[in-house]
């Protein structure tokens, strides 16, 4: 989710600098309108957007692994319920907590509209409903009412009222609105601010427009000169803001730009496409994790030796495995069985980006993958199943499942997270050589507690000759 809110504010800067370096100035009124709030949509939208063609590719044998590949088919989910039941961490209480003030804010707010109508004079037009404010000179526009100040109804107050009916026309009230409601979700989020505010100018450059049309210009812009008293309420339309009368008054003497300028909006094509291809390629880290994850089931580091084993008597398969955060090693294996060996040189690994291998045939008969071996160790219960490779896999989630102990400790501290551990059934049929990687210790003595138990089996076979069988499976730990 923070990734997602990063681009999106990325996204937002991008098209607003785009609009105030390039068409802030121009006299395109609607035309800016809809630049704004469609662009505020497509930087919420674009994040989730995933073409296909720009995709960053992953082989399919990779990104969808066979279930006997990674003994998948014998993953065990492991959760316990929290005793202490839901509970919020502490980035999720500053967000809610500043939710919900933006919401009392915007409560208060409403509530001043409210009162205003309620405690003024109201006299209905076949348009629009007139709020008298009395001993006032505001004036403002609401939905369909018009709230105005009996202060300004004694001067010539006939252009004020058209201005406002722009407003109720066009539904600008919607477009403030949608950004408080956006205020209070992304209150953390300056551009929201930003980009109401530049809405709120248009609106009233919009009215002013079409208002000097019918209104000599000369005199509408000594009415916008003189100051009135305003309310600082950000979801109306309020015709006397100090801080705006004078970029009012410039964009009434500004001529209206020719039409040629219209060619800016296509800057638009090039940065949504640029970000479609970032948001297309890009591979989240938590993609990455699990794919490290994965490849850690059949990768075990010996000081700086890494043993692979090629569990697939197919063509060609490719194994991801990340050095670090930026420097992805890949291997490829193009022949059926492969034992691989390789050492790597610490400082070589920290610049490496694409390391390869000579690979050479795998000629060792005393150690054979479960994938692959023709006989699986044969778990106790299962001599007479028809499938003895799925019925090992079904009693060792049983076995797990019957042995499982979440670590008081562990749920003291919050700990959880998945513990990849492979062991190897020996020729002898007992369990040996139980390496494990997992978010921490605790948890990673309680599976090898649990593996240390398993019952002693038939040796696997392969050839017709007794083999120890490695064989891999991860271990869930999640607090509920």
């Amino acid at each position: 989710m923070i990734q997602y809110i990063l681009e999106c504010i990325a996204f937002q800067l991008l098209f607003l600098v785009i609009y105030d370096f390039f068409l802030k100035r121009e006299t395109f009124f609607q035309w800016n309108r809809v630049y704004l709030l469609g662009t505020f949509l497509l930087s919420l939208i674009l994040p989730w957007v995933k073409i296909e063609a720009f995709k960053q590719q992953v082989p399919q044998t990779f990104a969808g692994y066979p279930d006997f590949l990674w003994n998948l088919n014998a993953v065990q989910v492991v959760t316990i319920e929290d005793s202490l039941g839901w509970q919020l961490t502490w980035q999720e209480g500053i967000f809610y907590s500043g939710m919900f003030l933006a919401l009392l804010f915007f409560v208060f707010k409403l509530r001043q509209v409210y009162l205003l109508k309620k405690h003024g004079e109201q006299v209905q037009f076949p348009n629009f409903t007139q709020v008298i404010i009395t001993n006032s000179s505001i004036a403002f526009s609401f939905f369909k009412s018009i709230f105005i100040g009996d202060k300004v109804l004694k001067m010539k107050h006939d252009t004020i009222i058209e201005h406002e009916l722009v407003h109720i026309r066009q539904g600008h009230t919607w477009d403030l609105l949608f950004f408080e409601l956006m205020r209070i979700i992304g209150w953390f989020n300056p551009l929201v601010y930003v980009y109401q505010n530049r809405v709120s100018e248009l609106h009233e450059f919009i009215a002013d427009a079409h208002v000097a049309k019918e209104d000599k210009s000369e005199q509408y812009q000594q009415l916008l000169s003189q100051v009135f008293q305003t309310e600082h309420i950000s979801f109306i339309n309020q015709f006397f803001t100090k801080s705006l009368i004078k970029k009012r008054i410039v964009m009434l003497q500004k001529s209206k730009s020719k039409k040629v300028f219209q060619l800016k909006y296509l800057l638009l094509l090039p940065l949504v496409f640029g970000m479609l291809v970032y948001s297309s390629c890009e591979i989240e880290k938590k993609q990455l994790e699990e794919l490290s994850e994965s490849a850690d089931e059949v990768i075990h580091k010996e000081d700086s030796l890494i043993t692979m084993y090629n569990d697939l008597a197919t063509e060609r398969w490719r194994l991801l495995k990340s050095a670090d955060e930026n420097n992805p090693i890949i291997v490829n294996l193009d022949n059926e069985l492969k034992k691989l060996k390789a050492r790597i040189d610490n400082e070589d690994k920290k610049n490496a980006t694409t390391v390869k291998f000579e690979v050479k045939e795998y000629s060792d008969d005393t150690e054979v993958p479960f994938a692959v071996v023709d006989e699986v160790p044969i778990f106790p219960g299962c001599e007479d199943a028809a499938d003895k490779r799925a019925c090992f896999n079904d009693k060792i989630q049983l076995h797990i499942g019957k042995n499982f102990s979440y670590p008081k400790e562990a749920q003291d501290k919050g700990i959880e997270g998945r513990v990849s551990v492979m062991f190897m059934i020996t020729s002898e049929g007992v369990i040996d050589n139980i390496e494990m990687r997992g978010p921490d210790k605790l948890l990673e003595d309680e599976v090898e507690r649990i593996i240390k138990k398993l019952p002693k089996m038939t040796p696997g076979k392969h050839k017709g000759k007794l083999v120890s069988v490695p064989f891999s499976i991860p271990v869930n730990f999640k607090l509920q």
